[in-house]
């Protein structure tokens, strides 16, 4: 690798790490924001209203997968064009995409209020007095996906430049003004089921106005009318058609299994899988803030022909998604019951078994969340979406044949597990034969290690459930023993020596840039950093890797090169 590819895939490194710690000090502030949110929302509106709103919600959430499927085909082609450095194409790419966001929620429009109707008034086993409160959340709904829709082209821009302030900062108003529409119903002299829909879609718009306004004051591209470019719009609907048919399969997955469950257990095992799909939101978040500082760089890489360097970005995306969500799905999983209890007091029937069964999914849903962005990358969607979409769709079948035979709800979550390993194991078919990916090295250097490891660290707070009785001292003990068994494992056999050194840098992370060169300095040559007037070469260096502002930054490493520059 050339010197200066060397250096710029060390800045791009130091981006990702910074962006990754902005999006983790939002995820711990939506957590805590989320948690009570939901506690709230339960015990205003009762058992019976949180299943509807999560039942009838399920039905609007089905078609997402348009929104999802527009989502990754803008997101990958502004990262892409970021990487190539083409803001002429650029501009087009945002322009279409807003045209075609707008199309889509006519479409999305005429979908819901034919057959989601439909199902909602012929399908769903809603109570009888409950119906009208019903149909007003799905209009509601409705109207939050189009708006968030709209918003999906600004959102791709911030992610695309890599601003994760901004998206922290939008992110966590979002949350709070969430956190008052939950409060807003103990006072509330109207339905509150229907209170809470119209409020929640006020935030929607809300939040879609402050995407708007930031965005065009700071990406000229967002600036751009929606328009429609034939040719691009030609090779990013062949794009995302297929990706909505992918997406569109994975939404069906979970969306219709919750409506299945519905159709044979009623509306209190709605509401056990709305408690799971609000924690596994939570957790899902200490991945996907990881994931979404290192996508655009995966996407950047690959645009701009590093394939050494996208490769081991794809290994580290699925390595420490994967270490992040089980984080949480030990403690979790030895804790359930007891966690629940805390949180909302009064728990819903199979909510901790749906809890666990959830971590267990998505632990082989976002650990190979990288390779499908490696995918993206490529370019090379048709067959693998083809082929991902197809095999997803045998989960609903699945849970269908397991209902009828009288299974359990809880089957739900069993079947979705398999399908998600058989689409993993398609991702790992297409990386190699599209990209090129090191299959090999990468099934026994990241995944035969974090298997070994997950049996490891499952051992002692299994242990501690079994010896001691519940409370808070036991709950206390399994996460101490779960995040110290998880860590000496993950330092021990699966992060590379790089990554070691990378997180055990004395106390750089957690400390300000200028106040660890300043005490390494000290350290280093006993005597104070002058950073206001540097004068000898070593002051310099440190200037410039602090603010890296100069292009010789680069060259003022090897001293010989520019001794008249730093004389």
């Amino acid at each position: 690798m050339q010197q200066g590819d060397g250096n710029r895939n060390l800045q791009n490194g130091r981006r990702i790490a910074r962006n990754a710690v902005l999006l983790y000090l939002r995820m711990f502030l939506l957590m805590f924001i989320g948690l009570f949110t939901s506690r709230v929302v339960l015990r205003e509106l009762g058992v019976e209203d949180y299943g509807v709103w999560n039942a009838v919600g399920g039905v609007v959430t089905m078609f997402t997968f348009i929104t999802t499927s527009i989502s990754s085909a803008i997101s990958r082609y502004l990262a892409f064009e970021i990487g190539r450095s083409d803001s002429g194409r650029l501009r087009k790419v945002f322009a279409t995409g807003m045209a075609v966001q707008l199309l889509l929620s006519l479409l999305l429009v005429l979908l819901v209020e034919t057959a989601g109707a439909w199902f909602l008034n012929a399908k769903m086993v809603i109570p009888a007095p409950r119906m009208d409160a019903a149909r007003f959340v799905l209009h509601c709904s409705l109207g939050v996906l189009v708006l968030n829709m709209l918003s999906v082209p600004f959102n791709a821009a911030i992610i695309a430049h890599e601003r994760m302030s901004a998206f922290a900062w939008i992110s966590i108003g979002e949350a709070a003004l969430k956190l008052l529409v939950a409060l807003l119903l103990s006072v509330s002299v109207f339905d509150k089921l229907e209170t809470y829909a119209l409020l929640m879609l006020a935030v929607a718009l809300l939040v879609r106005v402050t995407y708007g306004i930031y965005c065009r004051r700071n990406f000229e591209e967002s600036r751009a009318r929606p328009v429609f470019d034939r040719r691009l719009f030609r090779e990013m609907a062949g794009f995302a058609g297929w990706s909505f048919f992918g997406s569109g399969a994975g939404v069906l997955n979970v969306q219709g299994s919750s409506l299945l469950v519905n159709m044979f257990f009623g509306v209190a095992m709605n509401a056990a899988r709305g408690v799971a799909s609000q924690v596994e939101v939570v957790v899902k978040q200490f991945a996907v803030n990881f994931l979404t500082a290192v996508n655009p760089q995966i996407t950047k890489s690959w645009a701009s022909g590093d394939r050494g360097y996208c490769y081991s970005l794809v290994a580290k995306g699925s390595k420490f998604a994967y270490l992040a969500i089980l984080l949480f799905m030990v403690p979790i999983a030895a804790e359930a019951d007891y966690l629940l209890r805390l949180w909302l007091g009064n728990v819903p029937a199979g909510a901790a078994e749906f809890v666990r069964l959830s971590m267990a999914a998505l632990l082989v849903d976002m650990g190979g969340n990288s390779l499908l962005t490696l995918q993206l990358a490529t370019g090379k969607v048709r067959r693998y979406y083809l082929a991902t979409g197809l095999g997803s769709l045998l989960c609903l079948p699945a849970v269908w044949l397991a209902f009828r035979l009288g299974a359990g709800a809880q089957w739900a979550y069993i079947c979705l597990i398999g399908t998600y390993l058989l689409v993993f194991a398609l991702r790992l078919y297409f990386a190699r034969r599209d990209a090129q990916f090191p299959v090999g090295r990468f099934l026994k250097e990241v995944v035969f290690r974090l298997l070994v490891l997950t049996v490891l660290v499952m051992l002692l707070p299994l242990a501690v459930r079994a010896l001691l009785p519940e409370g808070a001292f036991r709950l206390v003990l399994v996460c101490l023993l779960a995040w110290a068994s998880i860590a000496l494992a993950a330092l021990g056999f699966v992060l590379t020596p790089g990554e070691r050194a990378f997180l055990l840098r004395k106390p750089q992370p957690w400390m300000p840039d200028r106040l660890y060169l300043e005490l390494s300095y000290w350290k280093a040559f006993g005597r104070p950093l002058n950073l206001k007037s540097p004068a000898r070469y070593t002051e310099k260096l440190q200037w410039q890797k602090l603010y890296d502002r100069n292009p010789l930054y680069h060259v003022l490493a090897d001293k010989a090169e520019v001794k008249s520059y730093v004389a």
